[in-house]
C-alpha cells in the first residue's frame, strides 16, 4: 500500500517540533558560542531544559529502539522530524540525534561489550557525553591501501601511532572511535580495526582545528588533525573483532547517510522558505521580484529538486524500514548521497543571487550551505564513490540484450511480436 500522508498523531508531534524549533531552538544559535560545548554558562541553563521537553514529549532519540530507550520510530517517521530538525544546526542536539554520536552510538549497540555499553553508550544515549569518528587520513581517502595510523598489542594493550585528518568533533570529544591498521599483512578491506579512546588518553593531541565555509576564525572550526603518538588503550576496545572495521564502518555510515540526507531536506527547504520571502518583498525596476520571470524560474527548479530528492529519501528510508538490511538498500543509500551535495547547492545558490549582495554576508546562511554542500559531497564518502556504487548495483541487476547485436534492440522487438501475433496479422490483412 502507498501512503502519501501522515497519521494524525504523528503529525501533532512534528506540528509541536516545528513550532518549538522556529521559537525556541533557532534563537539559540545566536547566544551559545558553539552547540557542543557543554562547558559553557549559557549552554548549562539554556540547552538541557529543552533536552528536557523533548524527553517529555517522547520524541528523544527517535532514531533508537525500544532496547536502547528510544521509541523506535523507524526511518520514515525519523526523516519527517530530521526535515525539521534540519533548519537549525542545534535542533538536532536538542533532540538527541547529532552526528556523529547517533552512529557512533548505533555501533556500539551492535559491536560493543557490556562494559563499553556502560561506560560509553548509556552516557551517549542520555545526552550526558559526545564522542568522535576518527576515520580519514591526510594521505588517505577512500583508498584503504593508503591507510597508515596502526595499531600494535603489547601485552593487553593496544599501541596507537600515526595521524588521523577530519576527525568530526574531536575537541568536544569524550570518546573517539578509531578506525587503525592491525593486520597489515590482511586483504586491504579486513586490515583494519575500531578501537575505542578515551579523548583524554596520553599522547592524543590535537595538531589543529579546521573548519568549513567563510565565517570562522582560523582553528575555531570542529574537525580535528590529530596525532596518536603511542596512545594505550585495553585490548579488549576493539567493535566488531580484529580486521573487521569495514564491516563496523558500514553499519554506522549507512546510517549516517540517510540521516545526512534528512536534515539536508530541511536545510534546503530553509533556503527556499526565504528565497520566496525576498522575492515577495524586494522591489526592483518597479515591480516586485516575483515578479521577474528568471526569479519565478529559479523558484520553481529549487521546488521541483527538493520535492524530488525529498520523495527518494523517504522511499530510501521505507525501503530501511521494510527490510532491516543497510546492504540491501546499499544503492538508493548512495543515490540520495550522491543526489544530496547538488541538491542544496543550486537551492542554496539561487536563494543566494535572489539576495543580491546581502546572500553573500554572515547575516544569511547561503554561504555556510553553500560550504556545507560541499562537505556532504566528501563525508562519509565521496559522490563520486557513491555513484559507482549505485552504477554497479543497476548493472548487476541487468540482463544483457538477446542476439548478436544487443544495440540494435528494436528489430529484434519487432520481429518477436509479429511471429506472436503472425496468425492476427494474416486474418485482418495485416503485413
Amino acid at each position: 500500500m502507498w501512503d502519501f500522508e501522515t497519521d494524525p498523531e504523528y503529525q501533532r508531534d512534528l506540528d509541536w517540533v516545528d513550532a518549538f524549533v522556529r521559537e525556541e531552538v533557532e534563537p539559540l544559535q545566536y547566544v551559545l558560542p558553539h552547540a557542543l560545548d557543554r562547558t559553557h554558562p549559557l549552554w548549562q541553563a539554556l540547552v538541557p531544559p529543552l533536552q528536557q521537553q523533548v524527553r517529555e514529549r517522547g520524541l528523544w532519540a527517535t532514531h533508537l529502539g525500544p532496547e536502547l530507550g528510544g521509541p523506535g520510530h523507524g526511518q520514515v517517521k525519523l526523516a519527517l522530524l530530521n526535515e525539521i530538525l534540519g533548519r537549525s544546526p542545534i535542533a538536532p542536539l536538542v533532540f538527541g540525534c547529532q552526528a556523529p554520536d547517533s552512529g557512533n552510538a548505533e555501533i556500539l549497540a551492535h559491536y560493543g561489550t557490556e562494559e563499553h555499553k556502560a561506560r560509553y553508550l548509556r552516557p551517549l544515549l542520555d545526552g550526558q557525553m559526545f564522542s568522535c569518528f576518527s576515520m580519514t587520513e591526510p594521505q588517505g581517502g577512500s583508498d584503504p591501501k593508503e591507510f597508515t595510523c596502526a595499531a600494535e598489542l603489547d601485552g593487553d594493550e593496544w599501541v596507537i601511532n600515526g595521524e588521523k585528518w577530519f576527525s568530526s568533533n574531536a575537541k568536544y570529544a569524550d570518546l573517539i572511535i578509531a578506525m587503525v591498521v592491525t593486520d597489515p599483512e590482511n586483504p586491504p578491506y579486513q586490515r583494519q580495526s575500531m578501537l575505542l579512546v578515551p579523548a583524554d588518553a596520553p599522547g592524543l593531541t590535537i595538531i589543529r582545528n579546521v573548519g568549513h565555509g567563510f565565517t570562522r576564525e582560523p582553528g575555531q572550526g570542529t574537525h580535528a588533525y590529530l596525532r596518536y603518538d603511542n596512545v594505550r588503550v585495553p585490548a579488549g576496545n576493539v567493535l566488531g573483532g580484529r580486521g573487521n572495521a569495514f564491516v563496523v564502518a558500514q553499519t554506522r555510515l549507512g546510517g549516517g547517510r540517510i540521516h545526512h540526507a534528512m536534515r539536508t531536506v530541511g536545510m534546503a527547504r530553509h533556503a527556499l522558505e526565504l528565497m520566496l520571502e525576498r522575492a515577495v518583498s524586494r522591489r526592483t525596476q518597479g515591480e516586485l521580484l516575483s515578479r521577474k520571470q528568471l526569479v519565478q524560474e529559479m523558484v520553481a527548479d529549487s521546488w521541483i529538486d527538493l520535492e524530488q530528492f525529498r520523495l527518494l529519501v523517504l522511499r530510501t528510508a521505507w525501503k530501511i524500514d521494510r527490510y532491516h538490511d543497510y546492504k540491501r538498500v546499499r544503492g538508493d543509500i548512495s543515490a540520495v548521497k550522491a543526489a544530496m551535495p547538488g541538491v542544496l547547492n543550486r537551492i542554496a545558490s539561487r536563494a543566494l543571487q535572489v539576495h543580491g549582495s546581502l546572500g553573500i554576508t554572515e547575516e544569511m546562511p547561503f554561504m555556510e550551505m553553500i560550504a556545507n554542500a560541499l562537505h556532504l559531497g566528501l563525508a562519509d564518502g565521496p559522490t563520486e564513490v557513491h555513484k559507482v556504487t549505485l552504477a554497479r548495483t543497476l548493472l548487476s541487476q541487468a540482463k544483457p540484450a538477446p542476439g548478436l547485436f544487443p544495440t540494435t534492440h528494436i528489430p529484434a522487438q519487432r520481429e518477436a511480436a509479429r511471429a506472436k501475433y503472425a496468425e492476427v496479422i494474416a486474418r485482418h490483412g495485416g503485413e
